[in-house]
């Protein structure tokens, strides 16, 4: 065979190879393609060596050609088929191995596996413990345990533990192992693949998660979700739905006739229509219905439909059933709810309102907003220019200047004013705001509410001039006291004016002494600054009882003002031989009290006792003490007592048992006691006499009014 007959059988890209090869004067060994006559292309393995003469040219070339097509192309599917394997493991994260549990050396890792475990594919085989050392420590036991159990059992195994990988992290891994055994039955080695599932197990878990959620939240919600085909067969219902329907599951959905039969009769006709509907329309629905359950309970269902088609074709239906009994109740209690309120607030002229800070346009005015300020529903809410115009000249300013404070400080505002309504009426207002600030701060909108106060302030009026009547009346019931007692209390002012007067003369006398005697002197002009002392502290008890001014509270004594009452009243009791004994608590603390009416109260009651014992005589007792939180007064005598069938009758204004009484002490002392957030009352005494009670709490109301 010629060699130009051999280069047009060998390909043209392997020839100068395979020259080159062959003429290089050494052994030859080359693979090249050949042509055969069917045209098919087959790969040649060609070895063989060359002879030479002795000046070295080369005479004579002989060797073997072997056909290894078959071996190159399955050679070249070997190559693919591992080129495929390691983009397989690279994607699904998997790793293979051997591994010898005799020795506990690891024979084989593919590269997924140092990937997988965190280990460098640069590096030797690491060893058993090394990878042990890697797993999760609260894994290793359980490894351990899987891998000895599998040496004793021969047998494969498959784990999942976990791997803390030096980048990744903690990593999910599964493992599956297959014990090779020798031809004598003993196990030689393992071999398996080691997978990454952390990707899937967080699927799996959100997956388990997103059921355990659409399961829960179907239970909580009672809300179901079902399917039927064109034919009217429920092909599925959810297990929340047998629940809502009290039917039993293990019946599996119901027909639809059976279905209808739980509607309500009275909503039977409208659903049995509407799924007609949803089938000659191919649309869906949303329509809210009641059922009967099997144990007779009624609960409303909300019904959530959508036709399923595809192309031309109608598939079915799928939607949810909710069970919307509690908000439909809850929806008729607000409904009616909102009926009460609107009715207390056309009853206590009270509306409600709400205004936004961006525009100053209302969001929300009751149906009272509308009485109180005489606009019409009809034309909708007023504009702010509107309301502002309503309000009454005179209180225009103060308004405005009070809501803007409240915008720039965010606070709360609570004004009273006056509003002009069209027909020229002046009504009085109190208003009430409260902000809303939003979450980064902002201030957003006011609400409150406001309430129509004018029959309340001219009721406020009328009561301020009864308090007024009522000071007057207190006032003139004080002088007409002082005027029967004028005659004890000149008694009473002219003893220390006359000792005054002779102690004066005294020391006239004594400093006309000569020598004049000065000790002597200074001791009677001190007696002078004493009883000149004296007979003023009466005349301004006097002048404190008598004056004429609106009650003020101040922390007192009320001992203080028991042993100044006895001061006054000496000459009285004197005169008609009544002697005074107190027993007054030491411990006794001061309060907040009117010292003028709380001196009126225990006059009337003292003068009363004495007046008791004009013809008979007698003893006046006071006693105060600390009971129950709260201070006690007892004012007795020893007079004639109290009629017993007119008891309830002698604090009534008007009523006296006196010749010449005007009936209103006790009433006035009373109202005082009471204003104070106290009670007055009498008891008959078993040997004789009577005595009144009062009490006063320590923290007495500052604004109760007296009332007679």
């Amino acid at each position: 065979m010629y060699l130009a007959t051999v280069q047009e059988k060998i390909h043209p890209e392997d020839w100068q190879r395979a020259m080159e090869a062959a003429l290089g004067g050494v052994r030859f060994n080359v693979e090249c393609r050949l042509f055969r006559p069917t045209g098919e292309v087959r790969i040649a393995h060609f070895e063989g060596d060359v002879k030479k003469d002795a000046s070295g040219k080369p005479y004579r070339m002989f060797g073997t050609i072997q056909d290894i097509t078959d071996r190159k192309r399955a050679e070249q599917r070997l190559r693919e088929s591992e080129a495929y394997l390691a983009e397989a493991q690279r994607l699904s994260q998997t790793g293979s191995w051997a591994w010898n549990p005799a020795t506990g050396d690891i024979r084989y890792w593919s590269e997924m596996c140092y990937c997988v475990l965190g280990f460098d594919p640069a590096g030797p085989l690491p060893r058993f413990e090394e990878f042990a050392h890697r797993v999760h420590p609260d894994d290793q036991a359980v490894l351990r345990e899987r891998f000895d159990k599998a040496i004793r059992d021969k047998a494969d195994f498959e784990l999942d533990y976990r791997v803390v990988h030096p980048e990744k992290g903690i990593r999910d891994i599964h493992v599956v192992g297959h014990a090779v055994l020798d031809g004598s039955g003993n196990l030689d080695e393992f071999v398996g693949t080691v997978i990454d599932v952390t990707e899937r197990k967080c699927a799996e878990e959100a997956l388990q998660k997103s059921q355990l959620y659409l399961s829960e939240g179907q239970r909580l919600a009672h809300m179901g979700s079902w399917a039927f085909n064109p034919s009217g067969v429920f092909e599925y219902w959810s297990q929340e739905l047998f629940e809502i329907f009290g039917l039993d599951p293990q019946k599996g959905a119901p027909t639809l006739e059976q279905y209808l039969a739980t509607v309500h009769a009275q909503d039977r006709d409208f659903m049995a229509k509407t799924i007609k509907r949803m089938h000659a329309e191919r649309s869906g629905c949303d329509v809210k219905k009641r059922i009967v359950r099997p144990d007779g309970e009624q609960r409303y269902i909300r019904y959530v439909g959508i036709p399923v088609v595809e192309g031309e074709v109608l598939k079915g239906f799928l939607g949810t059933a909710i069970d919307i009994t509690e908000q439909e109740l809850l929806t008729q209690e607000l409904e009616l709810q909102r009926a009460y309120l609107a009715q207390a607030q056309k009853l206590t002229h009270t509306s409600s309102w709400a205004w936004r800070l961006a525009d100053r346009k209302t969001v929300h005015l009751s149906e009272e907003f509308y009485r109180i300020y005489g606009f019409d529903p009809a034309e909708g809410a007023p504009t702010w220019q509107q309301y502002l115009e309503r309000v009454h000249p005179e209180d225009r300013l103060k308004w405005t200047d009070t809501i803007e404070r409240a915008i720039v400080e965010k606070a709360d505002y609570d004004q009273e004013y006056r509003i002009l309504t069209p027909n020229g009426k002046v009504k009085w207002i109190h208003s009430v705001g409260h902000p809303v600030v939003s979450n980064t701060g902002d201030l957003e909108q006011f609400v409150g509410s406001l309430t129509d106060i004018t029959e309340h302030k001219s009721a406020e009026q009328e009561r301020e001039k009864l308090r007024q009547l009522e000071a007057d009346l207190a006032h003139i019931d004080r002088v007409s006291t002082l005027g029967e007692m004028a005659a004890s209390l000149a008694h009473e002012i002219k003893q220390p004016i006359a000792a005054a007067i002779t102690s004066a003369n005294t020391c006239i006398e004594w400093l006309a002494h000569e020598p004049p005697n000065l000790d002597r002197a200074r001791a009677a002009a001190a007696r002078i600054d004493k009883y000149g002392n004296r007979a003023a502290q009466i005349i301004d008890r006097i002048r404190s009882f008598y004056k004429k001014s609106p009650p003020q509270r101040e922390l007192v004594d009320v001992n203080g003002i028991i042993r100044e009452m006895l001061t006054l009243l000496k000459g009285e009791a004197d005169r008609f031989s009544v002697a005074m004994r107190t027993d007054l608590s030491a411990k006794l603390p001061k309060i907040m009290v009117d010292r003028v009416q709380m001196q009126q109260v225990f006059m009337n009651l003292m003068l009363n006792a004495i007046e008791a014992m004009e013809h008979t005589g007698g003893e006046l007792a006071v006693k105060s003490e600390l009971q129950d939180g709260q201070l006690q007064f007892s004012v007795s005598d020893t007079g004639m007592g109290l009629p017993m069938e007119k008891m309830d009758q002698i604090f009534s204004a008007f009523f006296t048992t006196k010749p010449h009484g005007s009936g209103m002490g006790l009433a006035i002392s009373r109202s005082i006691v009471e204003s104070h957030g106290g009670q007055l009352w009498a008891s008959a005494n078993s040997g004789g006499g009577a005595t009144f009670h009062f009490t006063l709490q320590i923290q007495v109301p500052e604004s109760s009014p007296l009332v007679v």
